[in-house]
């Protein structure tokens, strides 16, 4: 059985049967490179609502969805998915759609027909040629259209019928089919999802939709994206992405530790995998995404208490403000946000089992540590050994420990600060047994990712895994890395993820450095989307270093990509990873270990094509693409008239100030002309004049 892929559909074809994936071999390549004849159909052609059907809503396709191969006939496979049609299709919104689609399905066919002619004679790979010449030595071609849809109406239109009168009209003589004995389409339509209109099935091969597909690891790795690759921090390369169940996957990163507001080092950690979360879904793979909350920790405990206020109060704020900060930075909120003091049983009972397996004991002042030298494996993601972390690290002096590494799972009472009942007397968790403890309470043993910030790797992460495997004995299995100073590689979690920090003067952001800014002071000075992007042209891994001359210059490109579409406004565009170069390219990047600097450098190219052309599909194309990596959704004059206005002029005084010079044009005034337009320019504001009227925008 031969399994492929499109869409949410999963296709199972018979053993006997040739199939590829039109834009898997890249015929639309061959096609426009060695025939230019890409979408020669007639210009002067049109639809049965009038739309002049060279130029459609399908961007560029350059082929159907997939080819099958099977004795003499060839299948070929076009899929429709008009579920989406605004927020509420209506049987009008599928008419208009509907009403076109012969006119598509036939510019389809031609041009999968010329690429199998081009792939004949000019592919590089023989098993292209191979099955382009049998393909075109076939004698009967027959068209299968899977639509989906609302179910809203009672009947497909066009009928099968007509599809296969202006088919057979249509390719009777040209000069792509006139070898075929029978060179006319069968349409046959098989409706997916649609309560008023049974399948057909008289197609030889099985359809299964979404989570209802019962395949194999291997074959459901293949559905979403086989070419993704991740650095492991764990391993020290780029792994291919594995999930341990395709079905469901698992990410966990380390969030804040709310007792003041966000600064630029957390805006990255919140941004970067956003990033992440939106491409793994963007492959197909249906993604927990869960970001924790630290609540409760000596630095919120003396922040309270500083500002005489109860730890609930002050956290309460800060998750707010967190919230509001993620939410300006166009951060998705996270699927779970737990609380470290909504899991204390969860601690608690991992802590137990830890003393039972012999990984941590209790003190004599009722702390409870892990002892570090029972689990061989401690060093693995810091890449030190016992002897070196012991000889290089500074580590707290106590004497309750029976080591100096050994770290603390909980911490007996002090006066005045909150505690918990446990066996081992009043107390509060330690720092790192909440991440454990929590990621297992919501993602079992093991999981898939876990990230954060490089800060993180030692000692946090460190002891999460001796924590963790310490627990539950229960590890991954990593093939890429054998072994860790003669000891096998044990971690609970497949893939370790850590972005870069925020550097300013050379030193890394951080609040105990005290060279750190606010996301909320950043953002009074620049529009938050600018922030984002300042954010991710860097690659997640990389240093990013912090200066105003950095988000000037991230304004000023951003501001170049929002003129392109302001200029060009955006056509609707399916997106698709072969839709075209640009989409090939940017998909390639962002499989690359999530590489957003040369994904943006694709934009940079694509804006650079729409400005030249004025191509509104492939100004959709753009806003799509950046669609992915949360950018370039708002209105484009909105982004260009917006910013912060505290210490400048509102957009109300702006248009008042152009109303005046414009007559002081009409007057002849050039001196209170130029005037009004030096005043613009003092404050940044920069004028467009031309046939139309003047536009203005922000510098």
């Amino acid at each position: 059985m031969t399994t492929i892929t499109e869409k949410r559909l999963t296709f199972a074809f018979p053993e006997d049967y040739h199939v590829t994936k039109y834009d898997e071999w890249e015929h639309y390549k061959i096609f426009q490179n060695s025939c230019n004849l890409r979408n020669k159909i007639d210009t002067n052609e049109k639809g049965k609502n009038g739309i002049n059907q060279s130029v459609d809503d399908d961007n560029g396709s350059s082929g159907v969805d997939i080819i099958a191969l099977h004795e003499s006939t060839l299948w070929l496979i076009e899929i429709k998915d008009y579920y989406r049609l605004g927020l509420e299709p209506n049987a009008q919104s599928i008419d208009e759609k509907l009403s076109d689609l012969p006119y598509l399905i036939a510019r389809k066919i031609r041009d999968s027909l010329a690429g199998l002619v081009s792939a004949k004679f000019k592919a590089e790979k023989q098993e292209q040629k191979d099955f382009s010449r049998l393909a075109l030595n076939c004698n009967e071609i027959k068209i299968v259209l899977h639509i989906e849809m609302p179910s809203i109406r009672s009947k497909l239109y066009p009928s099968s019928s007509d599809l296969a009168n202006l088919l057979k009209d249509k390719f009777k003589l040209s000069e792509f089919t006139k070898n075929f004995a029978n060179c006319y389409a069968e349409p046959i339509f098989t409706n997916i999802n649609h309560i008023n209109n049974p399948q057909l099935r008289n197609v030889p091969w099985s359809v299964s939709i979404g989570t209802e597909q019962k395949l194999s690891s291997e074959q459901q790795r293949s559905i979403h994206n086989p070419m993704t690759t991740i650095y492991n921090t764990l391993t020290r390369q780029k792994e291919p992405f594995a999930p341990i169940d395709p079905k469901n996957v698992r990410m966990y990163v380390c969030g804040m530790t709310v007792y003041d507001y966000c600064h630029l080092g957390h805006a990255r950690v919140m941004v970067v995998f956003d990033m992440i979360a939106r491409w793994l879904r963007e492959c197909g793979y249906p993604l927990t995404y869960v970001r924790n909350i630290t609540d409760i920790d000596d630095k919120i405990i003396a922040r309270a208490a500083e500002n005489g206020e109860t730890i609930g109060e002050l956290t309460a704020r800060f998750i707010q403000a967190m919230h509001e900060d993620a939410d300006a930075l166009g951060v998705l909120r996270p699927d779970i946000e737990p609380k470290a003091t909504e899991n204390i049983p969860q601690m608690i009972a991992m802590i137990e089992t830890l003393i039972q397996n012999g990984k941590a004991y209790p003190a004599a002042n009722g702390d409870v540590y892990y002892a570090v030298r029972e689990f061989s494996a401690y060093g693995q993601l810091s890449g030190k050994s016992l002897d070196d972390l012991r000889a290089g690290e500074r580590v707290e002096v106590d004497g309750f420990k029976r080591d100096p590494l050994d770290f603390v799972l909980w911490k007996a009472a002090k006066a005045g600060e909150p505690a918990w009942e446990s066996p081992w007397g009043n107390g509060r968790p330690g720092w790192h047994i909440e991440c454990s403890a929590m990621s297992e309470n919501l993602f079992g043993d093991t999981f898939d990712i876990h990230g954060g910030g490089a800060d993180l790797q030692f000692p946090h992460h460190e002891n999460e895994i001796a924590q963790s495997v310490g627990a539950t004995g229960h590890t991954c299995g990593h093939d890429h890395a054998q072994t860790h100073h003669g000891q096998s590689i044990a971690s609970h979690v497949k893939y370790w993820l850590h972005n870069g920090f925020i550097r300013v003067d050379g030193e890394k952001m951080s609040k105990s450095l005290g060279n750190f800014f606010t996301i909320r002071e950043v953002l009074k000075q620049y529009d938050p989307e600018v922030v984002r992007f300042f954010i991710l042209r860097a690659h997640y891994r990389s240093p990013l270093n912090y200066s105003d001359a950095h988000l000037d210059d991230a304004k000023g490109a951003l501001t170049r990509l929002y003129t392109t579409l302001k200029n060009t406004p955006a056509a609707a565009f399916e997106l698709s990873e072969n839709a075209n170069d640009y989409t090939h390219r940017f998909y390639a990047a962002m499989n690359d270990d999530f590489g957003t600097v040369e994904a943006v450098a694709v934009l940079f190219e694509l804006a650079g094509e729409v400005n030249k052309t004025n191509d509104a599909h492939l100004a959709g194309c753009l806003k799509a693409l950046g669609g992915i990596i949360g950018l370039l959704q708002r209105d484009p004059t909105e982004f260009l008239q917006g910013g912060a206005v505290s210490d400048g002029l509102s957009n109300e005084e702006i248009e008042d100030l152009i109303a005046r010079r414009k007559q002081a044009r009409a007057d002849k005034n050039w001196a209170e002309s130029d005037r009004i337009r030096d005043l613009l320019n003092e404050h940044k504001i920069i004028l467009e004049d031309n046939a139309g009227g003047t536009t203005w925008r922000r510098g």
